[in-house]
């Protein structure tokens, strides 16, 4: 019934397949055991960027900077309703052409169109200074972040204070303290 060969083959075959096992199983171990080598931490990036010396600073010069923005959108809004409240007088009276006051009425539209256009400029403008008075503060953060981390053995940081960005963490890799003491702030 059976042939010696037959068993033999068989055997051979199982042999072969019993190797891919094991093999897959080591390979498998092999990833399992670097992913629990790697470390990983976190940090809120936005409370030390806020805690740097040179932010309060970064700060008054944004607040400065909007007002000055502000202050030159309100000249430009007061001279508007001066200009509609003069339309609707000279409008009352009936001393005007329905032309020249059909011309005065796209003036005042196209004014209204660039003050609101100055809104979406302020907006833009206080953006780019904020970016640029934050920029070199935001950029030591990262350095002492990055030297932490490297000290520290972690392969990645991950940053707390943007919404929902972390749902779990532990405390223990928690590295916001060892960061505010390497750029020497509490």
């Amino acid at each position: 019934m059976f042939k010696e060969s037959d068993t033999f083959a068989g055997n051979k075959k199982q042999t072969t397949f019993m190797k891919k096992i094991v093999l897959m199983l080591a390979m498998s171990l092999a990833v399992v055991g670097t992913g629990v080598a790697q470390k990983y931490g976190h940090c809120n990036f936005g409370s030390l960027v806020s805690a740097m010396p040179g932010t309060k600073q970064a700060d008054t010069e944004l607040e400065a900077y909007q007002k000055q923005l502000v202050s030159k959108g309100e000249e430009m809004a007061t001279a508007f309703q001066q200009k509609v409240t003069q339309y609707y007088t000279d409008q009352q009276s009936g001393d005007f052409t329905p032309k020249v006051l059909a011309d005065r009425e796209q003036a005042l539209q196209q004014e209204q169109q660039t003050i609101m256009a100055y809104e979406q400029e302020i907006q833009q403008k206080l953006g780019a200074k904020r970016e640029e008075l934050l920029k070199p503060l935001v950029e030591q953060v990262e350095a002492a972040i990055s030297k932490v981390a490297k000290a520290n053995g972690y392969v990645m940081i991950f940053d707390t204070s943007m919404f929902n960005s972390i749902l779990f963490a532990e405390e223990a890799v928690d590295i916001t303290a060892q960061v505010k003491t390497e750029l020497g702030i509490e």
